[in-house]
């Protein structure tokens, strides 16, 4: 069972080959500062989540690695907030996305701006969903 508010092993999107191919032949939409690639896919029976994501900062914008970490932690952390209403949205719809978030400010967020554009990143992805035919 996973919990609500939980950001675990399940729900990261690890997989090199899983990343390649979300890139390769994802969608993207910038919602500033964040860029985001994401691909919906059915789900099959053997899956444990309905979302996995990835999140980055780029190290031509960012020189220490101490603050690449820090924004990714912002992200990861915004994201798990608020991640439970794309999560139901995607529970009645038979699909699960994959989302990869990248930061493309050159400048240090506070955790408001992540948080929300996160938010305007979620709505934008449950605006995207597919509907499912087979439901109808």
């Amino acid at each position: 069972m996973i919990r609500k508010y939980s950001l675990g092993r399940e729900e990261r999107l690890k997989s090199r080959k899983l990343v390649d191919e979300l890139f390769a032949s994802g969608t993207s939409v910038s919602v500033f500062p964040l860029r985001v690639f994401f691909a919906f896919l059915p789900v099959t029976s053997a899956d444990d989540s309905y979302s996995k994501i990835g999140v980055t900062a780029s190290r031509r914008n960012f020189k220490k690695a101490v603050d690449r970490n820090c924004i990714k932690r912002l992200l990861r952390e915004s994201y798990r907030i608020q991640k439970h209403e794309l999560r139901a949205v995607l529970a009645n719809s038979g699909f699960k996305v994959h989302v990869f978030f990248i930061y493309v400010d050159k400048q240090l967020p506070a955790y408001q701006v992540v948080f929300n554009a996160m938010t305007k990143c979620l709505r934008v992805l449950e605006k995207r969903k597919p509907i499912n035919e087979s439901s109808s």
